[in-house]
């Protein structure tokens, strides 16, 4: 059987019959299809301005959080890059000697 919504509605369609003739309804419609189709278009621009902005918001406090282990792991690889360009061995040496390392073969390369 019919609820109350149910009824409310059936109502509501039978007053604009009534007031503005079959004629009427399917200008009623494409009206009604025009809005919707307005709202949802102003909700995409709005999610899309939305995410956009948490992402520049994201963006920024990414350059304040921490560096992730994955820029560490890159550093290392660069590092690791450097000492074989410059010839030096690195097996079984630690970031720091490396680093060292390289910081004295750097300086000696630039004094000659």
């Amino acid at each position: 059987m019919l609820d109350g919504w149910d009824l409310v509605i059936v109502g509501i369609i039978a007053i604009v019959i009534i007031m503005w003739g079959p004629a009427k309804i399917p200008e009623f419609a494409k009206a009604l299809g025009r809005a919707k189709g307005e709202f949802e278009k102003a909700q995409k621009e709005f999610t899309t301005a939305a995410s956009t902005e948490s992402s520049a918001t994201t963006t920024n406090a990414s350059a304040i959080a921490p560096k992730p282990a994955s820029t560490v792991k890159t550093n290392d690889v660069m590092l690791l890059e450097a000492a074989q360009k410059l010839g030096i061995p690195t097996d079984g040496k630690t970031r720091e000697q490396i680093s060292e390392e390289i910081s004295v073969k750097v300086k000696l390369l630039g004094a000659d």
